[in-house]
């Protein structure tokens, strides 16, 4: 359970002192980051909505150039939305969790299709569109259209629930959390709130070896007060899932082209390049793996495995590579790219990693 502490952190005279405490901060220790409004310059919708999704379960040093390749390539919302979605999951790929790259696509389209081009200034007209939920949706209304929304992702709730001693565990605390944000949020500047509060996560309340000393909210914290900063937010035990494993193909023809296909748009890696394989199963028999290889060639077994870790379960592929001779027709299916081609590929991480360890030097 929270302390009872929302007369302090609210929106009265007294409560008031923390949220002025946090901008005055603000407004010396701002970030500059690429998406970012510098003082007194107009606030882009659509940079803020691309970087929103970038960061969603990404750091801002990874994003950083991903976006301004982005910005670069597709300036407004329209030009993305005019893009072939392939050359969107081109360009995100390295970022993860590709699922957002296809709804960044089909959410460019409907903001270009719908909205005319220009993002609704309204929560659920924002929720509405494809990839926007509660978080992503009040980030936009606060930080482009300075509507009072309450905007909490990690770096947030590591700020609230040691300033709140929140004592109930993540998940479960969310809605106590959001509701502790919207009471303390300056409702004339709920964007600038918004960007304080990450960036004090990011820079001061950080998760391990907080600069408590260089808090501007060291004074009203309650976990700062106990000596127990880093106990904070309190987490439920993470499932971790079995151990998958499978193989993989790497197929090189004669002329230094690589076998590839496009997986199913829906599910895991959707819409990614792939070398083929087996499915990912707890129980593979790799004894077993050669009946699913897509060409009849003397395939050989690469030593060591190639290791990846996703959200919910590691993964452990065999590699197999086979030379096939250049006019070899590709299976149904799959297609052969250049060895050129292969840097510019959708290609997930792991992906990457199988090509590595099948074709070193590439």
């Amino acid at each position: 359970m929270a302390r009872k502490t929302l007369a302090r952190t609210g929106r009265g005279q007294e409560g008031a002192v923390p949220a002025q405490a946090l901008l005055a901060w603000y407004d010396r220790h701002r970030r500059r980051l690429p998406w970012r409004a510098l003082p007194g310059e107009p606030v882009d919708p659509y940079r803020v909505w691309l970087s929103e999704i970038m960061l969603q379960q990404t750091t801002v040093k990874a994003v950083v150039p991903y976006f301004a390749a982005f910005l670069a390539r597709w300036p407004r919302v329209e030009d993305l939305a005019a893009s072939p979605v392939e050359e969107v999951m081109k360009a995100w790929a390295g970022l993860g969790y590709y699922s957002r790259a296809r709804n960044l696509h089909a959410c460019a389209m409907a903001v270009a299709d719908g909205h005319g081009g220009r993002f609704p200034a309204d929560l659920a007209a924002l929720r509405a569109l494809p990839g926007i939920g509660d978080y992503t949706a009040a980030a936009i209304g606060a930080i482009a259209f300075s509507l009072p929304a309450p905007v909490v992702d990690g770096n947030v709730e590591r700020v609230v629930t040691r300033l709140e001693a929140v004592d109930e565990p993540l998940p479960g605390a969310k809605p106590l959390i959001r509701a502790l944000v919207a009471d303390m949020l300056d409702p004339a500047r709920p964007g600038d709130f918004a960007q304080a509060c990450m960036d004090l996560g990011a820079t001061i309340c950080t998760p391990r070896k907080p600069a408590c000393g260089l808090c501007p909210l060291q004074p009203s914290c309650a976990a700062a007060a106990t000596g127990d900063q880093e106990t904070y937010p309190r987490k439920a035990p993470k499932r971790t899932g079995a151990l998958r494993r499978g193989a993989a193909f790497v197929v090189v023809r004669a002329d230094g082209a690589l076998l590839v296909g496009t997986r199913p748009p829906k599910g895991l890696l959707g819409g990614m390049t792939e070398v083929p394989g087996t499915p990912w199963s707890a129980d593979f028999d790799a004894a077993a793996a050669l009946t699913a290889a897509p060409l009849p060639l003397p395939f050989r077994r690469l030593p060591g495995v190639v290791s990846h870790v996703f959200t919910h379960f590691p993964l452990e592929l065999v590699v197999f590579r086979a030379e096939a001779p250049a006019p070899m027709p590709a299976p149904t299916g799959w297609r052969w790219i250049t060895a050129d081609a292969i840097a510019g590929e959708a290609f997930p991480s792991v992906m990457r990693k199988v090509i590595a360890h099948g074709m070193p030097g590439i």
